[in-house]
């Protein structure tokens, strides 16, 4: 990543939330398994929600949000696999005790310090993720530290909180959620605003990641989910949704700098230009009466509203390849259109010229205004057009307090507000449990092995480079390292590199290596320990085994022609090699070494250990001397 900004003169802060989901038994309020399920539905539940106010009286603006997009909610619920409490029928259970414990553990790693009680809260989410409209959650510890290569990090808060229930499918009249996952256990750990470098956010989140997995979490894709909090000194807090790639996290830290500086140029824009938004909304059914654009000719109502002042603004770059017409459009979607025309992008789409400056003559517009127009049924198009009124108003203000989604290009898209603190309220149903030194001590008297001093341990035991030792344990392979040694007795540098390196060739490289589990490795190294083929060949037939992930390691080292020939036989195609090459060796003498091993190689194609294809060559060399 470009040093692009001075991310010290910006003001730059970020945040970082995590959430882990617990590899427990059960769940977090009854004892319903923690595995996900594909399995034919036992029973669908359909609900709606809505917002409540806090103990204040106050409701949540996030909430609120929400409810105006009146959606419907379809809950796939499984006979052995949830309960009535999942389906919000039953009260919760007391809460899980290995799942308290087990996030203790990871306070105690993070050097946090313990509370005394812990009191359930309900978290009010409307999004449907619940189907009780909110998520439990309460506070476990506070004011921890993490040491990174950039300085020391607070970890303020972690909470131990339920997982919400798994999104399946959305159409027009409902979106499915399925309850196997909604009560998974997971801990939330939340660091304070004091990362100021991109760099360094990728760092705090691969350290958070690896105390995380010394301990007893679930493992593979969705199992854990970061969000990112950034703000600039003339910006606000944004919190961005599900950056899954790490390496990802500098670009988007950049990216959305880039749209906070953008904004805050259209915010002084507006202001010099003294813009206003008009809240009239127009019908312009009359206007394009015999369009030709097959968007708004099969659409039943076109309305339209006037920017005052936002002429060329609404197609300025606020992120690489999105303009600030995304901003304003990812509002009007949430009110169920698929997008928006402006006129600094006009004509296009099938809208001529003429119609542009029919549009303009009609709606008395000056030179400086823009025009944003949505085509749809009438309600949908209103209540789409009094979304992008809404957030064109913001523009005045420069950057929004917002929650945002992480796309894969690095760019975000709109989600919905910031959430406010209305939105949480006491579980009225969990009594408080208190947290003693007695459930604390023989915790922290038994903690996992962390990463740095795992890699040091790997180096010793297993006289691995630090290369190799880091490689391992960052790539969170050091537990299969170990169990796959305990199976198989090989050179555990040969292992490594296969983990670490020959896997990851062989994903760069196009190819599928999903089936390639512990057991499968295991069998491939089987074949290396019983001398049935070369370490050389290790790679050539794991490659081979991702091609046929149903076919064992011994069928495919067959039809691959890779098991190890005899000692006898590799010695006569060495012999050849050297006979044809005798004046070279004559000239050489033990100069021909290297050629010879490299033409040898060539011919046995992984077929003999190195070790002994060097020690015949080298016979072989002498013999003609």
């Amino acid at each position: 990543m470009s040093e692009k900004y001075d991310w010290e003169d910006l003001g730059l802060k970020m945040g970082l939330e995590i959430h882990q989901q617990l590899n427990t038994k059960s769940k977090l309020f009854c004892s319903c398994p923690t595995e996900l399920i594909d399995e034919n539905v036992d029973l669908t539940i359909r609900r709606n929600l809505r917002p409540t106010q806090s103990e204040l009286g106050q409701i949540d603006r996030t909430a609120l949000q929400e409810s105006m997009r009146k959606l419907n909610f379809n809950y796939e619920s499984f006979d052995k696999h949830t309960c009535l409490v999942e389906c919000d029928d039953e009260p919760p259970h007391s809460l899980n005790r290995e799942a308290l414990d087990l996030a203790i553990t990871i306070s105690t790693l993070l050097n946090m310090h313990i509370v005394d009680e812990f009191h359930t809260m309900r978290k009010q989410v409307i999004d449907g993720s619940n189907t009780s409209g909110f998520q439990r959650t309460g506070l476990l510890a506070t004011d921890g530290y993490l040491d990174t290569p950039y300085g020391r990090v607070v970890i303020e808060t972690i909470g131990l909180e339920e997982d919400a229930a798994r999104r399946i499918d959305t159409n027009s009249e409902f979106t499915e959620f399925r309850l196997d996952r909604l009560g998974i256990p997971l801990v939330e750990i939340t660091t304070d605003p004091s990362i100021h470098h991109p760099k360094q956010v990728e760092e705090v989140a691969y350290m958070i990641g690896q105390v995380l997995r010394s301990t007893n979490v679930k493992r593979g894709l969705g199992t854990i989910r970061q969000d990112l909090n950034i703000s600039i000194a003339e910006g606000a807090r944004v919190e961005i949704k599900g950056v899954q790639n790490l390496e990802l996290m500098p670009l988007i830290v950049e990216r959305e700098v880039e749209r906070q500086l953008k904004l805050i140029e259209i915010r002084d824009t507006l202001h010099n230009r003294n813009a206003s938004v008009d809240e009239t909304i127009y019908d312009l059914n009359e206007v394009f009466a015999d369009t030709e654009s097959k968007i708004l000719k099969s659409a039943k109502s076109i309305k339209g509203i006037v920017l005052k002042g936002f002429d060329g603004l609404i197609g300025i770059e606020v992120q690489k390849g999105r303009r600030f017409g995304s901003e304003l459009s990812s509002y009007a979607k949430k009110r169920g259109v698929s997008g928006l025309f402006h006129t600094d992008e006009l004509p296009a789409y099938g809208i001529t010229a003429e119609e542009v400056d029919k549009l303009k003559e009609y709606l008395k517009t000056s030179p400086e205004d823009a025009i944003i127009i949505v085509a749809h049924d009438e309600d949908i198009a209103i209540s789409a057009l009094e979304e992008v009124i809404r957030r064109a108003k913001l523009a005045f203000d420069g950057v929004v307090e917002e929650t945002r989604k992480s796309l894969d290009d690095g760019n975000t898209e709109y989600m919905r507000p910031l959430a406010t603190a209305n939105r949480m309220y006491l579980e009225t149903d969990i009594p408080l449990f208190k947290i003693t030194d007695d459930i604390i001590e023989p915790l922290k008297n038994n903690l996992p092995e962390l990463p740095d001093a795992k890699k040091e341990r790997i180096m010793k035991e297993y006289k691995l480079s630090e290369d190799l030792a880091n490689q391992i344990v960052r790539r969170i392979l050091a537990d299969d390292f170990e169990n796959i040694l305990k199976e198989v007795k090989v050179d555990p540098t040969i292992l490594a590199s296969t983990l670490s390196y020959d896997l990851r060739d062989l994903k760069r490289e196009g190819i599928d290596i999903s089936s390639m589990n512990k057991n499968r490795i295991v069998s491939v190294f089987k074949l290396v320990e019983n001398g049935k083929i070369s370490k050389d060949a290790v790679k050539e037939l794991i490659e081979a085994m991702c091609k046929n992930p149903t076919k064992d390691a011994d069928t495919i080292a067959e039809e691959e022609n890779l098991s190890l020939l005899s000692p006898d036989d590799v010695k006569k195609i060495i012999s050849e090699i050297a006979e044809a090459n005798k004046s070279m060796i004559e000239e050489r003498q033990m100069g021909a070494m290297g050629p010879l091993m490299g033409m040898s190689m060539k011919k046995l194609k992984g077929k003999a250990d190195g070790s002994l294809v060097n020690k015949i060559v080298k016979e072989e060399i002498q013999k003609r001397l």
